[in-house]
């Protein structure tokens, strides 16, 4: 263990001497590997991206990516299969892998096309990963093989050993598989419905796949020039090749050998969602030189460019995990418009953005609608004003906003519609360049149209979602009634009354399922009557998703005050919560979605995330900055381990970033945060308009955890909240910190 930290700590400081002020501090290898307890791993990814870019050029260490790392690399495994454009960060499901490329040495025939695995050995001792940059040594062949990226480009350069064979594979197959799920068990999860590779000159190759998976239909297109002309090709459709320059097929691979006047071959691969004219013409904005440097460099800078936006003082140590937090909320979403502003919409027709516009997706909303967005919210208002308006396009074309949308298409991943406290929070906090009515009617169509896990004709009928018709009923009524609630929330603020009484009294429908002989929500059936079995502990049940009672007995973000009556007032409120973070248990969740647990609090999936700060309404301050500071130690290192579960788009990483500036998004849809505990003696956030906010906590002890008196420039706050409007005003807040509670 003690070589494996030095090796780790080498690593970073290699990483930190090319990197920017900011940059030098992230380790995307952090998220990487499962930890000891056998927890899910961040299912983070080590490679090369451009923030919120439609390439994310990684290392695959498998042949076809299963569930667990959904990633598609594994910190553990010693393997690389090939460098693909596409991956997912921090998911539960596995998807994209696009245009797959691997350097070899070996001679190619058809069988070893066909057969497809083009592995080789690699050890982290050889490998750096930094933000926009990714590097790694192949042993068996010892080519270095390095990596940067634009928005839409991959960047390669690989550096042959002097005299060996020159050949890159071009691999359309590659792909995930669905895991270890007995029906799925050795089938794709996907299938190409098909494909075309096309030589169109000895530099220049450009393809297609159509694919569907995890996304119900991607289409991906990509053009890929070559420093050097390749002397030789093979096109192959598994075991049928061509003699010609153009395959089609669906299992379509290339191998593609060079001359050896030099060592170096640099590939620059644009890839577009919407044709291969918008391949060319990404081609063309963005791959304008032959200087990989000079395109690692600009990544930097733009990494640096959003990383900066906040300052803290703290250990090395603080700084890695702070600021891999910050990098990995802006890896996700992605934006799948081409630099002449098409894009591809959810029902498949290509459509054309105003000039200056951008439209995004992989819309991880059940996750990250909690954190992530009410962190751009706050430091990135335009990408803000840019994800509002993707998704109000989404919902013109489709019906309602995105539930999760990648590559652009609707996969009805979990429930409920969490754009609508994206554009809640947004609207209340006056985000700029956002059309407010439509978005509100956007929010609306979005609760009110019936889809997949949400007949609203049944909600509106039953005042719940009764178990004998709906799955996931529980968890599905507890998310509702808050959408409810943000609906209300802006119908109020623009004066449409009759919509905020009809969604205020909806947002209350979390209420009908309350049992108070149990003390829990609990499932009924269009009856009214309690189903049974009801064991709080189980996860394996119909009623609930991604956690069990336990779990979801929290979620009212909405309406704390109305959870603490329900519970009998603050004594018996804080009685159960007490027993929640206390109550141990050998049940676990068999997906592996609970992790991180402290009692029955599970820190390594969503649904609990905003359970720590409850505390502040009963109040028990105290108690929350002991938690808070439990959450922050227990479940978050600077190690390849270094998240207690997914790190979901970014969600689990931005509980981190505000968690340890001293404040958070308890209720997601409003405009406000809630006070917990600082981690830094100072920390400073740069804000839109020139505005800095600086949080000071001075302290000589790291036990001193506990608040006893909070000032905002100057003033003694009232309450454990903030506004953002306070925040955007800028100025200090200030934290009187102790090692003992009162």
């Amino acid at each position: 263990m003690k070589k494996f930290l030095i090796l780790f700590v080498m690593a970073a400081f290699a990483i930190a001497a090319a990197a920017g002020d900011h940059t030098q501090y992230v380790n995307p290898l952090i998220g990487t590997q499962t930890d000891d307890t056998g927890a899910l791993s961040g299912s983070t990814f080590p490679g090369a991206c451009w923030p919120l870019g439609l390439v994310q050029l990684s290392p695959d260490t498998e042949k076809y990516i299963t569930w667990d790392p959904c990633s598609g690399y594994d910190y553990d495994r010693n393997r690389i299969y090939g460098f693909s454009h596409t991956h997912l960060s921090g998911t539960g499901c596995t998807d994209l892998f696009d245009v797959m490329l691997m350097p070899v040495t070996v001679p190619v025939t058809t069988a070893y096309l066909a057969e497809g695995d083009f592995s080789q050995t690699f050890s982290h001792e050889h490998e750096t990963a930094r933000p926009g940059y990714y590097g790694v040594r192949l042993l068996e062949s010892g080519v270095e093989a390095e990596f940067t990226a634009t928005a839409h480009a991959g960047i390669h350069r690989y550096t042959f050993p002097k005299g060996a064979e020159e050949t890159i594979i071009v691999d359309l197959d590659h792909s995930s598989y669905r895991g270890e799920d007995a029906y799925y068990a050795g089938k794709r999860s996907y299938d190409i419905v098909r494909a075309q590779m096309r030589i169109v000159d000895d530099h220049t190759i450009e393809g297609f796949r159509l694919i569907t998976g995890w996304a119900p239909l991607r289409r991906v297109y990509f053009r890929a020039e070559f420093s050097k002309p390749f002397v030789w090709t093979r096109l192959a459709d598994r075991n049928r090749t061509v003699e010609g320059t153009v395959i089609n097929g669906r299992y379509l691979r290339a191998a593609l050998t060079f001359n050896h006047d030099t060592d170096d071959v640099m590939v620059k691969v644009a890839i577009s969602a919407v044709d291969d004219e918008g391949a060319r013409r990404n081609f063309a904005a963005e791959c304008r030189s032959w200087d990989f440097d000079s395109y690692a460099a600009a990544a930097d800078r733009e990494w640096e460019s959003h990383l900066a936006k906040i300052d803290i003082e703290g250990t090395d140590e603080q700084k890695n995990i702070f600021y891999t937090g910050l990098y990995h909320t802006l890896i996700h979403p992605n934006q799948i418009s081409d630099v002449d502003g098409r894009y591809t919409d959810a029902t498949h027709q290509v459509r054309q953005l105003p000039r200056g516009q951008k439209y995004y997706s992989t819309f991880s909303l059940w996750d990250t609608f909690r954190a992530a967005h009410p962190l751009y919210n706050l430091l990135e208002p335009e990408l803000t004003a840019d994800f509002v308006r993707s998704m109000i396009l989404h919902q013109q074309a489709y019906g309602y906003m995105p539930i999760w949308t990648l590559w652009g298409q609707e996969n009805y991943c979990m429930i409920g519609n969490h754009a609508v406290p994206v554009l809640s929070r947004a609207i209340l906090t006056g985000i700029p360049g956002i059309d407010v009515e439509a978005a509100y009617r956007a929010m609306v169509a979005s609760c009110t149209q019936p889809h997949t896990n949400s007949p609203f004709d049944v909600w509106e009928h039953f005042g719940y979602m009764p178990a004998d018709l709906q799955g996931n009923s529980v968890s599905i009524t507890m998310e509702q009634a808050f959408d409810d609630w943000c609906v209300y929330a802006v119908a109020r603020t623009l004066g449409h009354d009759d919509d905020a009484a009809r969604f205020l009294r909806r947002s209350q429908f979390y209420r009908n399922l309350f049992d108070p002989a149990t003390g829990f929500f609990v499932p009924r059936d269009t009856k009214g009557d309690k189903v049974e079995p009801f064991n709080p502990l189980a996860y394996d049940t119909p009623y609930f998703i991604e956690g069990n009672a336990w779990q979801y007995m929290w979620f009212v973000p909405h309406d704390p005050q109305g959870l603490i009556n329900l519970l009998g007032g603050a004594k018996g409120f804080i009685s159960k919560l007490d027993e929640c973070f206390t109550l141990e248990s050998d049940e676990r969740d068999s997906g592996g979605n609970a992790s991180g647990f402290i009692g029955q609090y599970a820190h390594g999936n969503e649904p609990a995330h905003h359970t720590t700060y409850l505390y502040n309404y009963a109040g028990r301050h105290w108690r929350t900055q002991e938690l808070v500071d439990q959450v922050r130690r227990s479940f978050y290192n600077a190690r390849p381990c270094g998240y207690a579960g997914n790190d979901d788009c970014g969600q689990m990483s931005a509980w981190y970033v505000f968690s340890a500036l001293g404040f958070y998004p308890f209720n997601a849809g409003a405009d406000d945060f809630a006070i917990g505990t600082p981690l830094y003696n100072r920390a400073t956030l740069h804000l839109p308009g020139g505005h800095d906010f600086t949080i000071v906590a001075p302290r000589k002890d790291a036990r001193a955890i506990y608040v006893r008196d909070v000032r905002l420039n100057g003033q003694r706050t009232t309450g454990l909240t903030l506004t953002q409007q306070q925040i955007l005003a800028g100025g200090t807040l200030e934290f009187k910190m102790a090692t003992k509670h009162k």
